[in-house]
């Protein structure tokens, strides 16, 4: 669902132009904002989209910067991370297929959104994208529905962090991994970690030794088991979520 553009960098970069029918057949459609457009309606966002590869250690925008496109990620993984004062890291959250990144009313990037594995976005300019919004109010339902979902996540993320056990914390963290996975039509019960432990670490405040030592603990209580080190298999969701609620 794009067309060809020149690339901003080495790392970030443009794809030759598809068609309609990738577009309404996307393995990410049903997850992403442009699902509330119909077939025709498609072709409106196609003549404005470009499909942009970033790979894997890229930065695809960063804090400070002026916004100037909205993303929706389709392949791939991004996490969003700031800085501190006194240079400690936190990463907000992650990007996985079919999340939209660009719901906010500030005038420049909040953080800096890195590819943590070869990735690909569908990207839109703002311009284009209000233009979308007023000609098709249903986009603009959808968007107002995945901003409150965001809302909802960010306030279920926030009770997690104030958890003091590293386990409830772990087990919340793979069972919201396990609910997109449903969501995208896979095996609920098997997660891909497209991030790394110093990630998960640096998301829920841990160290990444104490995540490494939750997951062996997980393990060794037959919750989970840990066939690759980026596959969790959850052996005990009804344990898992009794856990996750403390």
């Amino acid at each position: 669902m794009s067309r060809p553009d020149p690339a901003p960098a080495d790392t970030l970069r443009t794809a030759p132009g598809c068609t309609t029918q990738d577009c309404l057949h996307c393995s990410v459609r049903h997850l992403a904002v442009c699902s509330a457009l119909s077939p025709e309606e498609v072709q409106a966002l196609e003549a404005v989209t470009v499909s942009q590869q970033v790979a894997m250690g890229a930065t695809l925008a960063r804090a400070g910067e002026p916004r100037q496109h909205v993303y929706t990620l389709t392949q791939g993984a991004l996490r969003l991370v700031r800085t501190l004062s006194d240079g400690r890291r936190q990463i907000n959250g992650f990007v996985l297929p079919g999340d939209y990144l660009g719901l906010s009313s500030s005038d420049h990037h909040r953080h800096d959104v890195e590819a943590i594995a070869d990735s690909r976005v569908c990207r839109v300019s703002l311009a284009h994208m209000r233009d979308l919004r007023s000609r098709y109010p249903h986009l603009e339902r959808k968007l107002l529905q995945r901003a409150c979902q965001a809302l909802d996540e960010a306030q279920d993320a926030a009770l997690s962090l104030a958890r003091l056990q590293p386990t409830e914390k772990v087990a919340d963290f793979l069972l919201r991994l396990a609910a997109r996975e449903a969501r995208l039509g896979g095996d609920p019960l098997r997660v891909t970690l497209p991030m790394g432990r110093g990630d998960i670490a640096d998301h829920l405040g841990l160290t990444m030794e104490t995540v490494s030592r939750t997951f062996t603990r997980l393990r060794q209580q037959a919750l989970i088991a840990l066939p690759h080190l980026n596959v969790v298999e959850l052996l005990d969701e009804p344990a898992l979520q009794t856990l996750a609620t403390g």
